[in-house]
């Protein structure tokens, strides 16, 4: 067995990675572990009905992204015939709108990815990586503080189908959800991943569990059981963006995260922000500035359209609004894996927040993807048929000019790519180390609000606030920012950090 570190979301997700790999297996193996087991014991983030992406850059291969993020449908319903209705998720201090319904499932990529990675990378056989997931889900684990958070926040998302209600209810009732300390058993999802890991993702796609989706979905819904059926991972060549030396490696379109993250860096590469000191006012407006400038840009992005966005003499016309001049007026979760041999995988996999629908007799809670406002800029209903939806996840992987290698990621809907983005630059300006720099005070801007993490001393930000008089301030870390799993291989030692906004844990082995 290699050395190695794994950062997560959840103590079980590392340690599934972490027991795979004392079992003999390597990167791809701990990842697809851990992968599983998030979707047990992270289940408001991640779900076998969900989509997701995985960065493997083995030692001395090709780097490759693969692509099992969701697909749109091949056909629509009438709107008036969808089951397909807003509720909101309480982060506390803001509220934010979601669409729920068996009408807002896209088609699910996740197990198709599982069983692509495996084929291409893995060398245990999958009853082995699954094993830790499933017994998870038939031993049953203790929901922690951050899960028993999330269950609040989606209280009304979840409470309001029986199918949720049956599956993450509380035992003491009263139209609540799981709390702190209680156990979440899900025998049904168990049995599942052992037929999965005898039958394959052909029970998934093609076999009982496709007919039971398609026939479900007559009521409300829009996935057939040909959308299943035709289904495939895309395997693709990461984005690779150039930073005062370092190399990223990020997901390339048709996501949108990764070319966002490469976009602001190309704003800020002619900004020395290292110079300008650390959450200084010069840095936390022009990074602020950059943030913007990204959220303009992001029809862009869902466009795909790398080579306008990351052209030169683009980037030249919004670097200078970022140079000085006053300002003129969703559920995910990640896993992050390095080995001493310089094997890396990156994953991010998301639900949603889940449509509400369950696949009967198997623990699956399908993904609200179409009914997921930052996925659909164009306007729910409007989508392309059988395309991929574009996504904010974009896992990654940073050379660094002195051969160290860090691997990152966030959940967090459209606040994925400036926890990214401030993580990297936190790493790279600032030349933090991996702890510090994901635990560092952020910020984001989206739709004319510039929201604040505050830190001991506030007096720094009021040139910024005056900048951005619609703000909101947060005063503590909060799941809302993101969550930066990061290990990193520098000197020969390792470094990692679990994002303490989403829980997060880092082994080292």
């Amino acid at each position: 067995m290699h050395s190695c570190a794994i950062a997560a979301g959840h103590q079980l997700t590392a340690e599934a990675g972490a027991e795979v790999l004392r079992a003999g297996g390597n990167v791809y193996d701990a990842a697809l572990a851990a992968l599983a087991a998030a979707c047990v014991v992270e289940p408001v983030l991640a779900s076998l009905g969900g989509g997701g992406f995985l960065l493997a850059a083995p030692e001395g291969d090709a780097p490759r992204v693969y692509d099992f993020f969701v697909q749109t449908p091949a056909g629509s319903r009438p709107v008036e015939e969808l089951d397909f209705h807003p509720l909101h998720a309480d982060f506390g201090t803001t509220t934010q709108e979601f669409h729920i319904g068996r009408g807002a499932a896209a088609v699910p990529g996740i197990v198709a990815g599982l069983f692509a990675a495996h084929r291409d990378l893995g060398s245990l056989p999958m009853t082995e990586v699954l094993a830790p997931a499933i017994e998870y889900a038939k031993q049953g684990f203790s929901i922690n503080s951050l899960q028993a958070y999330i269950f609040g926040v989606v209280k009304d998302l979840y409470t309001a189908t029986v199918d949720t209600r049956a599956l993450y209810a509380s035992p003491e009732g009263n139209n609540a959800l799981l709390g702190e300390g209680e156990t979440l058993r899900q025998n049904e999802l168990a049995d599942l991943l052992e037929s999965l890991a005898l039958e394959g993702e052909e029970l998934f796609y093609r076999g009982e569990i496709a007919a039971s989706i398609a026939q479900d979905m007559q009521q409300g819904g829009q996935l057939t059981r040909a959308d299943l059926e035709n289904y495939r991972v895309e395997r693709r060549h990461p984005l690779v963006v150039n930073y005062r030396g370092a190399r990223l490696l990020t997901n390339p379109p048709p996501s949108s995260g990764g070319l966002l993250i490469a976009f602001a860096l190309g704003l800020l590469e002619g900004e020395e922000l290292g110079a300008m000191g650390f959450r200084s006012p010069a840095h936390l407006q022009t990074l602020a500035r950059a943030m913007e400038c990204s959220d303009e840009a992001r029809l862009e992005a869902s466009t795909g359209k790398a080579d306008r966005l990351l052209n030169a003499d683009f980037l030249k016309l919004y670097r200078q609004r970022i140079k000085g001049q006053p300002r003129a007026r969703r559920g995910t979760t990640h896993i992050s894996i390095l080995d001493a041999e310089g094997n890396a995988a990156s994953l991010s996999l998301s639900n949603g927040e889940g449509c509400g629908y369950v696949v009967p007799g198997t623990g699956i809670l399908l993904n609200n993807m179409l009914g997921e406002a930052d996925l659909n800029p164009g306007g729910f209903h409007h989508w392309p048929p059988s395309q991929r939806l574009t996504s904010m996840m974009a896992p990654s992987l940073l050379l660094d000019s002195k051969g160290g290698m860090s691997t990152t990621g966030s959940g967090g809907s459209n606040r994925i790519r400036s926890a990214i983005l401030q993580v990297l630059t936190n790493l790279v300006d600032f030349e933090m180390d991996v702890e510090s720099a994901v635990e560092a005070p952020r910020i984001h801007y989206e739709t004319n609000l510039l929201s604040v993490e505050l830190d001991n001393d506030e007096s720094h930000l009021d040139g910024l606030l005056a900048d951005f008089p619609e703000h909101h301030l947060w005063p503590e870390r909060n799941i809302f920012f993101g969550g930066t799993h990061t290990v990193a291989l520098r000197k020969g030692q390792f470094q990692g950090a679990g994002d303490p906004r989403r829980g997060g844990v880092c082994i080292k082995i």
